[in-house]
């Protein structure tokens, strides 16, 4: 039997992002990993995600079903992209001012361009949320 111990782990990166939502919103990709002396230079994949709250995927998921005029039985989880379901860009557009008016946020171009699924959809509104100062 084969064990490994360690006190130290290393990961060697090609290039981070300079914002830490950019690293939040996106797979890394590492080149190599090190244990103590065991290296390894298998491609090798990390991907850090913050969660929104069930409640809000859900009424993500809500909207997304309304918009997209999709049946009661159409599967939606947090991973479903909008073009997996039918979204064109208009949609897209039409999904994010629906967002827009029922959580009572403001979404950037740029990010909106972002969005690709549900879950996406729900960490940057939790995100707009929790930057909107308490009326």
């Amino acid at each position: 039997m084969a064990s490994l111990s360690t006190s130290s782990l290393s990961f060697k990166a090609p290039s981070l992002p300079t914002r830490i939502s950019q690293v939040l919103r996106k797979p890394l990709s590492f080149q190599s990993i090190s244990f103590g002396r065991f290296q390894s230079s298998k491609k090798l994949r990390l991907q850090i995600s913050c969660a929104a709250k069930p409640e809000t995927v859900q009424k993500v998921s809500d909207i997304v079903r309304e918009q997209l005029a999709l049946s009661a039985d159409t599967a939606l989880t947090a991973e479903s992209k909008f073009s997996a379901l039918g979204a064109d860009s208009l949609d897209t557009v039409e999904i994010v001012m629906a967002l827009e008016e029922k959580f009572n946020i403001s979404v950037e171009e740029a990010d909106a361009q972002n969005i690709s699924t549900i879950q996406e959809a729900a960490d940057l509104i939790e995100d707009l949320v929790q930057k909107t100062p308490a009326a």
